[in-house]
């Protein structure tokens, strides 16, 4: 399927996808806008606030050699703001390239050039004529930093929650592959059905220390219900821009890192991570990250060494498919 040809003359054409699921109407959804030519950045802003979606990309092709290697050019817009990178969008938008441009795949790898710079998605081997949905893949996240650790008094009077609720040996901490979150470890994913976050005085705490919202998880019980999986089960929460985010691929990713360098999830060990429940778009996140570094004991326990190979994978399928009139 041609993504460029007489497509643009005709209008922008835009695609509708579910992200981090494999049913459709659950997961976090996505508009994926291609060849969006000579719009401004002002005409994208515009066009993502019309959409009311979490994230609307916008998908500028170039020649299949230089995507292979490169990257596919992609634009993050939230209703608000343009972003760096997101992780539903990322994961989304390579899923459908995957489809409708072979052309752009290089060993089953689908590469997009962000903001942050190229991000690849790997997928699992399918024959080129069976572009079926739902379409399974996995985003390797830049390797994280870590920044400044959170005092608990006020990162429970910010979130609704109490002292008791938090993981008494891990701190909240403020982690970025690419977007920096505040990542605020619970004992118990119980816990999150209280959350109640203070939005506004949230983003001003958050932005002075170069955040921008809180992620908040915890495990979940052996008889919580998640039985899809056999992998270390957990649940996540995050508030934001005055309502709640089904799935943040981003933030997954530094929430991964951070559990791996802090010792709550071994190296190398893949999660499930459940999100969206409480607003009836429950996602499926899958994730692992290694910790390196300069003795085994570092690498099972200790706050010492490097978080690499951040890995959040999951289903993508399709939704609807139209065109934007040109005014």
């Amino acid at each position: 399927m041609d993504c460029k040809g007489d497509r643009a003359e005709r209008g922008l054409e835009y695609f509708v996808l579910d992200v981090f699921t494999d049913t459709r109407l659950r997961g976090n959804p996505l508009a994926v806008v291609l060849n969006p030519g000579s719009l401004t950045t002002e005409t994208m802003q515009a066009i993502a606030r019309e959409m009311n979606l979490s994230e609307t990309t916008f998908v500028e092709r170039g020649e299949a050699v230089i995507e292979r290697g490169e990257g596919v050019r992609v634009r993050i817009f939230t209703t608000e703001e343009e972003l760096p990178f997101a992780g539903h969008p990322t994961l989304g938008t390579a899923s459908l390239l995957r489809v409708i441009a072979p052309e752009c795949v290089a060993d089953e790898t689908v590469t997009l050039a962000l903001d942050i710079g190229p991000v690849p998605v790997g997928f699992e081997p399918r024959a080129s004529a069976d572009p079926t949905w739902p379409m399974r893949g996995q985003m390797t996240q830049r390797d994280p930093t870590f920044g400044e650790v959170l005092d608990a008094h006020e990162v429970a009077e910010l979130t609704g929650l109490a002292i008791e609720d938090f993981d008494p040996d891990r701190p909240a901490q403020i982690v970025s592959t690419g977007t920096a979150f505040a990542i605020v470890p619970l004992r118990s994913a119980e816990s999150l059905a209280r959350l109640r976050v203070r939005q506004e005085e949230s983003a001003t705490f958050l932005k002075a220390r170069g955040a921008r919202w809180f992620y908040v998880l915890g495990p979940e019980a052996a008889d919580a219900g998640n039985t899809a999986t056999a992998l270390p089960a957990w649940r996540a929460r995050m508030q934001f821009n005055g309502g709640e985010d089904p799935a943040t691929g981003s933030a997954a990713g530094c929430a991964i890192s951070y559990l791996v360098l802090h010792g709550a999830v071994p190296s190398g060990t893949t999660i499930h991570l459940r999100q969206g429940l409480e607003i009836s778009r429950p996602s499926d996140l899958f994730l692992s990250a290694k910790l390196v570094g300069d003795s085994e004991e570092s690498k099972s326990s200790s706050h010492d060494g490097t978080v690499t190979d951040v890995r959040v994978g999951g289903s993508t399928v399709l939704v609807a498919n139209g065109r934007f009139f040109q005014s």
